[in-house]
C-alpha cells in the first residue's frame, strides 16, 4: 500500500481507533508516516474550521502549542507562495530557538523538498515556492509598524514583555499591518496567565479558543515529564495554570497579583549578588504544617531577587531546622533572618543545634502580617524584585494576602510568604523597614 494511501486511511478512522492502529505499527512504519502531521495531532492541536481570524490555543505545558502554531505556518506557507507571516515572540532569541529551530520548531517540522531557508541576519525565512516569514520581538513594538502581513503567528503572549503596556502595543501593531491576502489570519499560542493582553483575547467575540491540558498530549511526551511537572508544581492553583490550562484570577484586593508576579520574573540568577539571606517562618508549634525557607539575594544594580523556596511541610524541629541550615549552605547564605515570636529560645536553639555557625538573626514582629507585607508589594510595584523562576506554592501564598488585612489563600498561614518578607525586608528595608529587627 502507498504510504499516501495508508496516511488517508487512518485519517479516516476515529481517532481512539488511528492511536490504537499507529502503535501497532513498527518503528519504520510510523517513520515513514511521520511527516502526516494530522495522524499524530491530538484534537486541541487542529485549527477551527473556516472564517475565523484569532485563534487563541491555551494550554497547560507540555500540551503541544508549538508544535500546533508550526504546523498551521507550514500549511500556510506550503499552500500559498504570497503568504508574508509575522513569527512574534517574546525576543528575537526566543523566536529563533523555539519557533524555528527548536525541537517542534519550523526548521525540524518541515519535509526536506518544502523545508524553507533560514537567513538569520535578515531574520527570514523563505520557502521553495516564495511564502516568506519573518521573526519579530514583542520587547520592540514598533518593529511590527509598518510591516504588512497575510498571516501570524504569536508564541507565548503572556511572557511578552508587559511593562509600559509594550505587550498590547506589539499586538496592536500587528494586527494593523495583518492586511495582505483575502482572509488574513493570527494565530496565538500560550499558557494561561492573567495579563492585560490574554484576558483582552478572551473577552473578544471573535476569538475563537482552544484549551487543554498537559495530559491531552500524554501520548507524545516522555514517560517521566508528567510526573516531573507534577512533582514541580504540586497541588498549588498554579498547577491548574501550568497543567491543566486554567486562568488563574486575581484575588481582588491582594497585596499582589498574578500579573504583578509575571512582569517580576527572570530565567536565570544573575551574576553579581553582594549579600544572600535566608527568611524562615518557623512553625508555631511541633506540629506546625509548614515551615516557611525562602532565600533572597541583592545585587549591584539594587535589585532583590527570589532565588529558592525551600519550605518543608510538616517537618520536625530538626527536620526545618536541618533544611535551613542546609538552604543557607547552599547559597553561601551571609544571614539567616527567623522570626522568633513564638518560642524565641526553641528557635535559636533547634537552629543553632543544626549548624552552630549559623549566621542567625532573629526578628520580632511588632505588627501584623499585611503591615509587615505591604512596603515589600511596593518594591514588587516599583520593580526592585525579580523572581528568578517560578515558585508556584509561594506565589500562590503572596497572592492571598490581603491590603486589608487576611489571608485568602491556599492553607491556613502563609508561611513561605512570611519567610520571603522577612528576608526582602533584610535586604531591601533594613532599619526604615517595618518589622523591628535585633540581633542575637
Amino acid at each position: 500500500m502507498a504510504r499516501t494511501s495508508l496516511a488517508e486511511t487512518l485519517l479516516a478512522l476515529e481517532p481512539q481507533e488511528r492511536r490504537v492502529e499507529l502503535k501497532r505499527m513498527s518503528e519504520r512504519q510510523r517513520r515513514s508516516l511521520k511527516r502526516h502531521w494530522r495522524l499524530w495531532a491530538h484534537e486541541g492541536q487542529v485549527p477551527p474550521g473556516d472564517g475565523w481570524h484569532t485563534w487563541l490555543v491555551m494550554a497547560g505545558r507540555g500540551f503541544g502549542k508549538t508544535r500546533a502554531g508550526a504546523e498551521w505556518v507550514r500549511s500556510v506557507a506550503e499552500a500559498d507562495g504570497g503568504a508574508q507571516i509575522a513569527l512574534v515572540a517574546a525576543s528575537l532569541g526566543e523566536a529563533r530557538r523555539v519557533m524555528i529551530e527548536g525541537e517542534s520548531g519550523l526548521l525540524a517540522i518541515s519535509p526536506p523538498k518544502t523545508r524553507p531557508d533560514f537567513e538569520p541576519s535578515k531574520r527570514l525565512l523563505t520557502w521553495p515556492n516564495g511564502a516568506r516569514a519573518t521573526i519579530y520581538s514583542a520587547a520592540e513594538p514598533e518593529s511590527l509598524r509598518g510591516p504588512q502581513h497575510s498571516h501570524c503567528w504569536a508564541d507565548e503572549i503572556a511572557k511578552w514583555n508587559q511593562a509600559g503596556g509594550r505587550a498590547t502595543n506589539t499586538w496592536d501593531n500587528l494586527l494593523l499591518g495583518l492586511r495582505l491576502g483575502r482572509f488574513p489570519q493570527v494565530v496565538a499560542t500560550t499558557t494561561p496567565r492573567a495579563v492585560p493582553l490574554v484576558k483582552r483575547l478572551l473577552g473578544q467575540a471573535d476569538t475563537r479558543i482552544t484549551r487543554g491540558r498537559t495530559s491531552d498530549n500524554a501520548d507524545n511526551l516522555p514517560p517521566g515529564f508528567l510526573r516531573s511537572v507534577r512533582s514541580e508544581f504540586g497541588g498549588s492553583l498554579l498547577a491548574r495554570q501550568e497543567l491543566e490550562g486554567e486562568l488563574i484570577e486575581d484575588v481582588e484586593g491582594a497585596l499582589w497579583n498574578r500579573s504583578m508576579l509575571e512582569q517580576s520574573r527572570e530565567p536565570a540568577v544573575p551574576a553579581g549578588l553582594t549579600r544572600i539571606v535566608v527568611g524562615v517562618d518557623p512553625p508555631a508549634t511541633a506540629q506546625g504544617d509548614e515551615c516557611g525557607i525562602v532565600v533572597c539575594g541583592f545585587g549591584a544594580d539594587s535589585v532583590a531577587r527570589v532565588l529558592a523556596d525551600c519550605s518543608v511541610r510538616k517537618p520536625s524541629p530538626e527536620g526545618w531546622a536541618r533544611a535551613v541550615a542546609e538552604a543557607a549552605r547552599a547559597w553561601n547564605a551571609d544571614r539567616v533572618v527567623a522570626e522568633a515570636n513564638q518560642g524565641g529560645d526553641m528557635v535559636r536553639s533547634v537552629l543553632r543545634a543544626a549548624h552552630h555557625a549559623l549566621p542567625l538573626r532573629l526578628v520580632h514582629a511588632s505588627r501584623g502580617k499585611t503591615a509587615r507585607a505591604e512596603p515589600v508589594a511596593a518594591l514588587y510595584e516599583a520593580g526592585r524584585v525579580r523572581h528568578c523562576g517560578m515558585f508556584a506554592a509561594l506565589e500562590d501564598q503572596l497572592c492571598g494576602l490581603m491590603a486589608a488585612g487576611g489571608y485568602e489563600g491556599p492553607g491556613r498561614s502563609p508561611d513561605r510568604a512570611d519567610a520571603l518578607v522577612w528576608a526582602l525586608t533584610e535586604l531591601m528595608l533594613g532599619k526604615s523597614g517595618t518589622p523591628r529587627v535585633r540581633e542575637l
